[in-house]
């Protein structure tokens, strides 16, 4: 039998939960033995009973489970006080953030630790229903807007009353990801009217398939802008340039501006300076999703709402955790999908095959060696 291990998560901004109570029988089926820290799922909703319910055993005693756990999962990365007590040999999941934390990759590889980081899972059609990113992004995308319609002053859609019209908000959301797709269907759900800006072409029909319009300035580079993975490339100096030209003229025209640009493994691309800020309507609102990696407004800061002539600015940073029920759900659901390419269906025992492509690209640590850093 597989022992599996779920850990509270430890950071104040964290409510999400790794599994969720629905889910454990599944890893019954493939012949796992649950336990969850005690309080692990309170945060997002779900309390001892509801685990208790489903079979899974409550952990009093943290340090003896973590020592008896073939299997960890988390969702933000361990402290050094947990991997010490992990042992030789265990696996480890979760969103390890392994290019920044080099002393946490040290304790893996030390204790032969097979520690997989969910955010290097691959864009590839197998992996989408493993894809933590995309399902925590999707609602990300969608709790923003909700957020700009709460702390904005007038009305999203427009609204004919005998003593007059009243017009729709003018929403812009700059990057066309998954949590950009996402923040402009609930952006025209709610009754906006919506347009956005990718540097990738590619997006172009995906935003006018939403009913949304498309900001292009620059064609013939757009066709060029798209990595072999999907994502956005860092641009030149001279796009950049001609796009903060555009941008200083779309953006003051809108009202509530939702930033989800991002390039991997780099620090997000500044979209919005202070001078376009000052030139933007008084109650306008900027929700900045990059706000972790630097964010795309000039004025953001992690967890504040900066408010600057008139306009706010929000920075609220691990937006999935804002709506921790549903991100703890998806999260579990894309968590058991990784899990089960790990097990043999047969022996019913782990199986780390490294010619599998999200096998091979998610290790940070096997077996004493250091990958994919």
């Amino acid at each position: 039998m597989i022992n599996l291990l779920v850990l509270k998560e430890t950071f104040e901004s964290e409510k999400r939960v790794a599994l969720v109570p629905d889910e454990v029988k599944k890893y019954f089926d493939l012949g796992f033995k649950v336990t969850i820290e005690k309080d692990a799922g309170i945060k997002a909703g779900f309390l001892n009973e509801d685990y208790k319910k489903y079979g899974a055993n409550i952990s009093q005693n943290v340090e003896k489970s973590i020592k008896e756990s073939d299997i960890i999962i988390k969702i933000q990365k361990p402290d050094t006080r947990i991997i010490k007590e992990i042992k030789i040999g265990a696996i480890l999941i979760g969103l390890l953030s392994p290019k920044k934390n080099s002393s946490e990759n040290t304790f893996y590889n030390k204790k032969k630790i097979s520690a997989f980081a969910l955010e290097n899972i691959p864009r590839i059609t197998r992996a989408q229903d493993k894809d933590v990113l995309s399902s925590q992004s999707n609602l990300s995308g969608y709790k923003a807007v909700l957020d700009a319609a709460h702390e904005y002053s007038k009305s999203f859609p427009m609204m004919m009353t005998a003593a007059g019209t009243v017009t729709p908000a003018k929403v812009l959301v700059l990057g066309a990801g998954v949590a950009g797709l996402q923040a402009i269907a609930t952006a025209k759900r709610l009754g906006a009217v919506v347009s956005a800006y990718d540097v990738r072409l590619a997006a172009k029909e995906e935003v006018e398939s939403l009913g949304a319009k498309f900001i292009i300035f620059d064609e013939e580079v757009l066709k060029k802008s798209q990595t072999e993975g999907g994502y956005a490339k860092e641009m030149s100096v001279d796009y950049k340039k001609k796009q903060e030209k555009a941008l200083e003229e779309a953006i003051p025209e809108n009202d509530i501006i939702i930033c989800t640009a991002l390039i991997p493994n780099k620090p997000a691309p500044k979209l919005i300076s202070k001078k376009i800020i000052e030139k933007m309507k008084t109650e306008s609102v900027i929700i900045d999703l990059a706000v972790e990696t630097g964010g795309n407004a000039e004025l953001s800061e992690a967890d504040k709402i900066i408010k600057h002539k008139g306009v706010k600015i929000i920075g609220y940073s691990n937006y999935p955790s804002r709506i921790p029920g549903d991100s703890s759900t998806l999260f579990s659901k894309n968590v058991f999908n990784f899990v089960k390419i790990l097990i043999d269906n047969e022996s019913k025992k782990i199986n780390i095959n490294l010619e599998d492509e999200i096998i091979a690209k998610t290790l940070i640590s096997h077996q004493g060696k250091l990958m994919n850093l």
